[in-house]
């Protein structure tokens, strides 16, 4: 019998970055409120004229890992940045809310710290400013080789701030499930004997669900990894047939993890992050176990400093500082964080001994040693661009989930 779709908030989400996408394949007029060529880059000071105001709005739950960087820079560099007020927003609204400031004549947002789906909804309608023309101010970040990978994703209008491998890694409870499955193929058959026992949370609102649907591919060893399309038909028969076994895919990852901390599941997919964090929340048991798959490939995932066009020439050169700040080994060893992004640090040389000592109390306590070991054993591939990611969320929503 088939399970009628949820009118979750992940899939209201979906909607709204399949419109945002749709747009911008239309190509709308004058999107972003500027000639559809890059703007010539504007004249902008070494240091502001006065100290300024900065507005941040973060659609990617980045503070969690940055604000840190941002409040020490001011408090040290009153000169340059008075006050900063920070805004959250989801990701979905991103484009529409800059677009409509641009349009207006009146950007009221300085910096925008996003991940691959704002980023690259932006990009669609040439919302972000180029930092090529400024990129000496930020200088040549040391960025680990998969962080470099995943800044390629910006085309020049972005900097990667913070990184992690991601996944696609399983959780389980180990008094009810014996070792991590080593296949896709034991996955499967555990799922099958033990039914709604195991979950994973709706893609478009999870990075774990979103890893293990991106990961699928290298493990099937499908045709295209990088096309849901057209090259992941063993990927798309696999998630059917796990799909009889699943039951209800929780609409985001929290959900999830206190279906795990409560004993309505035993195992589910994860993150290095994921793993970390809510046990040392409280949410999770910290007996559960982690494990990877066989001749898996991590998944990379970053976030992103961003600038929209229309920005002033005094707020520009604030923020080309405040990036700068943000990338220096010191300050990027904050984004240990309590283990949300693990590791977290996009550039080199910023080993767990420099972050805050809090953050290494956590990952001592909650942290897996081996996590290193697997981050350097296997393989990395970014993660899809969003407009691909858009395609494979909308085919898994109308063929495993809708089916």
């Amino acid at each position: 019998m088939s399970r009628p779709l949820r009118q979750s908030s992940a899939r209201l989400a979906l909607a709204g970055l399949l419109l945002v996408v749709a747009a911008a394949a239309c190509g709308a007029p004058n999107s972003g409120g500027s000639n559809s060529k890059d703007e010539s880059p504007q004249q902008v000071p070494a240091k502001p004229s006065k100290p300024v105001t900065l507005n941040i709005l973060d659609v990617a739950g980045n503070l969690q890992l940055t604000q840190g960087m941002i409040d020490a820079f001011v408090k040290q560099h009153p000169d340059i940045i008075s006050k900063v007020t920070y805004s959250k927003a989801p990701a979905p609204d991103l484009a529409g809310k800059i677009k409509a400031q641009q349009q207006a004549g009146r950007v009221q947002i300085d910096l925008v710290l996003t991940g691959t789906d704002g980023l690259s909804a932006g990009l669609s309608q040439k919302l972000w400013s180029s930092m090529t023309a400024y990129q000496s101010r930020i200088g040549n970040p040391d960025y680990l080789e998969p962080a470099a990978a995943m800044q390629k994703l910006a085309q020049g209008h972005g900097t990667a701030v913070v990184y992690y491998p991601s996944g696609p890694l399983v959780e389980f409870n180990p008094d009810k499930v014996s070792a991590a499955p080593k296949t896709p193929a034991d996955l499967l058959a555990w799922a099958k004997a033990h039914p709604k026992k195991f979950q994973y949370a709706d893609p478009a609102n999870s990075g774990p669900g979103r890893t293990f649907l991106m990961g699928l591919p290298y493990l099937l060893g499908d045709k295209d990894p990088g096309d849901p399309v057209h090259g992941w038909d063993k990927t798309w028969k696999y998630l059917k047939e796990l799909d009889k076994y699943v039951g209800v895919y929780p609409s985001g990852t929290a959900e999830l993890m206190k279906n795990l901390g409560s004993g309505q599941d035993d195992m589910v997919m994860s993150t290095t992050g994921w793993y970390i964090n809510p046990r040392a929340l409280g949410t999770v048991p910290k007996k559960m176990k982690a494990g990877h798959f066989d001749n898996m490939t991590w998944v990379t995932d970053a976030q992103y400093a961003v600038v929209p066009r229309g920005v002033s020439a005094d707020k520009m050169s604030a923020t080309l500082q405040l990036i700068k700040w943000m990338l220096t080994p010191e300050q990027q060893a904050k984004a240990y964080d309590d283990g949300y992004f693990y590791p977290g640090p996009a550039v080199k040389n910023v080993p767990l001994s420099m972050a805050p000592q809090k953050s290494q109390q956590v990952i001592k306590e909650y942290g897996v040693p081996e996590f290193d070991q697997w981050i350097d054993q296997f393989p990395k591939k970014p993660s899809l661009p969003a407009a691909q990611q858009v395609k494979a969320f909308d085919i898994w929503n109308r063929e495993v989930a809708g089916r």
